[in-house]
């Protein structure tokens, strides 16, 4: 599909009783068509629905619907350490996705042209670094008790693909000790991811949360079952070029070549797995796994 202007509505407002705060989601879709399939964006650490604009301007221009919902995390709500809420984020993160699949009904009246436009059977789940790991869950990744038992299974039937980007792999001893203190939920089980899911790592992607280099943002594309596919990217830092936004501070590898790659192989493959077109996966693939690219290489498996 070629680009196509784009609207976006935002603070849209869904009821979260519980939550402590309701739900602020930002939604963003091209101005025409009908049929869209859409994508439940959970942004990283401290960002907000406001974030990952290279990513998700070009996903609506490219025929999707994007529905981002802001976290409790998101420093736009100043939450204090202390919050009780605190430790629970990462299960109400997941909470969030869900809420944002229960309420499209709601978001799509509430976004002016919107209304009768969205392919609810076509929901794929995509997020970056910590936003990463909550869509994992609905994908059908568990937090694994400290004696190795599974946890609750969060996984979401309504959701058929995911992109995960720069998404944290193993616990146990391979969590550096600070992350293993603070962080149980960062101890996972790939074994049910079964839905297809591109995953996305830099090669130079050296994390403080792990003892181990790089090759740890790969675990689930090694881990997880069924059919899925790799995109390594060539001297990538965790921020993957620059994809949280335009002039982020959080980025160190600033790149536009590198997050134009990202944003044309994620929606090429969403569209791929959505069941909505095969070519333009097929021929990027190709062009990554021969190696002919200088910014980086695809494995499918």
């Amino acid at each position: 599909m070629s680009d196509s202007t784009i609207t976006t509505a935002k603070p849209l407002v869904l009821s979260a009783p519980g939550r402590g705060d309701d739900l602020q989601v930002r939604v963003s879709a091209p101005a025409t068509g009908t049929g869209l399939p859409v994508i439940v964006f959970s942004h990283g650490f401290g960002s907000s629905m406001d974030g990952y604009a290279p990513l998700v301007d070009f996903w609506a221009a490219q025929g999707f619907a994007v529905v981002q919902p802001t976290h409790l995390d998101s420093r736009t709500l100043g939450l204090p350490a202390d919050d009780p809420r605190t430790p629970e984020i990462w299960r109400i993160r997941v909470d969030d996705l869900k809420r944002v699949i229960d309420g499209l009904d709601v978001l799509e009246s509430a976004t002016p042209g919107l209304a009768g436009r969205l392919d609810h059977a076509r929901i794929a789940v995509a997020g970056h670094s910590w936003g990463a790991q909550t869509a994992s869950m609905l994908l059908g990744a568990r937090v694994l008790a400290a004696d190795g038992t599974p946890g609750e299974d969060l996984s979401d039937p309504r959701v058929k693909a995911g992109a995960l980007l720069a998404l944290p792999g193993k616990g146990g001893n391979d969590l550096a000790p600070f992350a293993a203190e603070h962080f149980s939920f960062m101890n996972p089980s790939f074994d049910g991811m079964t839905p297809p899911v591109l995953f996305v790592a830099g090669d130079n992607d050296d994390s403080a949360l792990t003892t181990r280099g790089p090759d740890w943002f790969t675990d689930a594309y090694r881990l997880s079952p069924g059919g899925k596919s790799l995109l390594t990217l060539f001297g990538a830092e965790h921020s993957l070029g620059g994809v949280s936004g335009y002039d982020a501070a959080e980025t160190t590898d600033a790149s536009p070549e590198r997050v134009a790659l990202i944003r044309r192989i994620t929606a090429a493959y969403l569209r791929s797995t959505l069941g909505l077109d095969d070519v333009a996966w097929k021929t990027s693939a190709s062009e990554l796994e021969e190696g002919n690219h200088p910014l980086g290489t695809v494995q499918s498996r």
